[in-house]
């Protein structure tokens, strides 16, 4: 795993492009993350995670605009939207058939899971793709969130399936998990209570 600075964020988007996967500092811990409409890249961040198949990752994206190309629009959206974008929510909605994201971002039930980003460096890795980040977080199914890179080297130092890349931001404050709701249906579902509290 090559550890960057955050001065080299055009390596960072070349590797992104080129399918590899990276962690990064976001606005909670760090994030694990690959292009969303890679598949074998997707399927490395399972792999790397020891995640279980049926449970889809999360992507993020830099812009409202950019959000509507992947779900599908219904009332609810727009007034979350509107409220708490951009910003820590994450939101579950139908996913629009028309873009192609890989198997893994696309749950089973076609939903997709998305948050537009004020977070500048993942707003910028995402700007650059040109497309769906993947942000899950950096660490092994069933552990903590990491707040270190230290730690992200640690734990993957003897694992056979590990990151490519490690934008190095040191140690994160430790804020709350985002926020995730559904959308589905146009029906509000609060499926964990993080940052963002809902009304």
């Amino acid at each position: 795993m090559k550890i960057i600075d955050q001065e080299n964020l055009a390596e960072a988007v070349e590797a992104l492009q080129n399918g590899r996967t990276i962690i990064f500092p976001t606005e909670t811990s760090y994030g694990l993350g690959c292009d969303a409409a890679n598949q074998e890249a997707v399927d490395k961040i399972f792999k790397i995670k020891g995640r279980k198949s049926d449970k889809p990752l999360l992507v993020v994206v830099p812009s409202v605009e950019m959000a509507k190309k992947y779900l599908v629009w219904n009332d609810l959206l727009e007034d979350l939207s509107k409220k708490y974008w951009p910003g820590p929510l994450t939101i579950v909605g139908e996913y629009n058939k028309k873009e192609n994201l890989a198997a893994g971002v696309v749950a089973f039930d076609n939903t997709i899971a998305v948050r537009v980003t004020d977070f500048q460096l993942t707003k910028f890795l995402s700007t650059e793709l040109g497309g769906p980040l993947v942000a899950t977080s950096a660490n092994l199914a069933d552990t903590g969130d990491v707040y270190r890179s230290e730690q992200a080297v640690v734990m993957f130092s003897d694992k056979e399936a590990k990151p490519d890349i490690l934008i190095s931001g040191g140690e994160l404050p430790h804020n709350p998990p985002t926020t995730i709701v559904s959308v589905v249906k146009n029906n509000l579902q609060i499926l964990r209570q993080g940052q963002t509290k809902i009304n």
